[in-house]
């Protein structure tokens, strides 16, 4: 009638099989969870920067110099991070290419046309971060 309570080495094994597994089934859908959330911050970071080099180009009739510039002139308050690289330094500006008049022109200052990730990654679809 003396029953000993507890449980025995076969079930606890088993427990700690079931755990092992559904972690390692979890570990990689984390992974790509917070790398599909940077891409969409990245996305989103393109998509605002973007628009306020369209909306200062219909403002002045002429693109911005730098990001500092749209800074300067209170589009945004600072220039946004890259979650890819982790810093807002690595932006790479595309500059506008002239034409053939302002190319003549002895004052003319190419602005920035676009903005794109100074990432060399691939994201989850597999297109390098820098050509998005």
């Amino acid at each position: 009638m003396n029953k000993k309570t507890g449980f025995t080495l076969i079930e606890i094994l088993i427990v700690f099989t079931l755990i092992g597994i559904l972690v390692g089934l979890g570990l990689p859908q984390y992974r790509y969870a917070t790398k599909r959330a940077r891409e969409a911050v990245l996305k989103e970071n393109l998509f605002q920067m973007r628009k306020l080099i369209d909306q200062y180009y219909a403002d002045k009739e002429k693109y911005p110099a730098s990001l500092q510039t749209l800074i300067d002139e209170k589009y945004f308050r600072a220039i946004p991070f890259d979650p890819m690289t982790k810093s807002s330094e690595t932006w790479v500006a595309i500059p506008e290419i002239p034409s053939e008049e302002e190319y003549l022109m002895t004052d003319f200052q190419p602005g920035i046309v676009d903005i794109l990730s100074g990432s060399d990654q691939k994201g989850l679809d597999g297109t390098p971060y820098n050509t998005w």
